[in-house]
């Protein structure tokens, strides 16, 4: 049922927001230039790799040693703008159409941080990553990553469609208001860097 709604949902939302979708494109090619496509290998359910799709919003400006620089230095005001209203999502539609994502699931992120999950952590891998969820309600990129995994592991264990549906109802209201864009001192989210160790862990180490 969730994949028939998911596919559904993709192919109504891509038919009514073409309109939108080939504006946006062409701004893109306007504003930053080709690819008007950003690719990004991310980890979908039980972790296989898959390519997440968005709109670009950031220059591809390097320094002196071929090295991107930071994102606040290569985002530009109308990516910032595509950002805050969430167009530049709106290609995962497609990856919703292939399977590789749902339209509500844990946010697909990136591949480096699968080596520092904690075990209960990596349990948000068991569903298709979605465009939306219940961490991107709560808060977005404001939330901490804990609070994240714990929004996206309580999904898991208690998603059905009528979960999913409010959750897509929350998501516009969220979109409106353009909240939680950003993590605090970024532009978009921050790195997770693992998880910091309990005080008994290290109660443990130093016996």
């Amino acid at each position: 049922m969730k994949r028939l709604v998911d596919i559904l949902i993709a192919l109504i939302a891509l038919i009514i927001l073409s309109p939108i979708f080939v504006i946006v494109a062409y701004k893109v090619r306007k504003n930053l230039g080709s690819p008007i496509f950003f690719y990004q290998e991310r980890p979908g359910k039980n972790a296989k790799l898959f390519k997440m799709i968005k709109f670009r919003s950031m220059k591809d400006a390097v320094d002196r040693d071929g090295n991107p620089l930071p994102d606040e230095m290569r985002i530009t005001p109308f990516g910032q703008k595509l950002r805050s209203t969430s167009l530049d999502e709106m290609p995962q539609l497609i990856n919703v159409l292939k399977g590789d994502m749902s339209i509500v699931g844990p946010r697909p992120m990136l591949k480096e941080f699968l080596e520092l999950y904690s075990p209960e952590q990596a349990r948000r891998l068991e569903v298709r990553p979605g465009m939306t969820g219940l961490a991107q309600i709560s808060g977005r990129n404001e939330l901490d990553y804990e609070e994240r995994f714990k929004c996206d592991v309580w999904y898991v264990d208690n998603h059905n469609i009528f979960v999913d549906f409010k959750i897509m109802l929350k998501t516009v209201k969220v979109m409106l208001k353009r909240e939680g864009i950003n993590a605090p001192g970024h532009v978009g989210p921050s790195l997770f860097e693992g998880n910091e160790p309990k005080e008994n862990d290290d109660e443990v180490k130093s016996s």
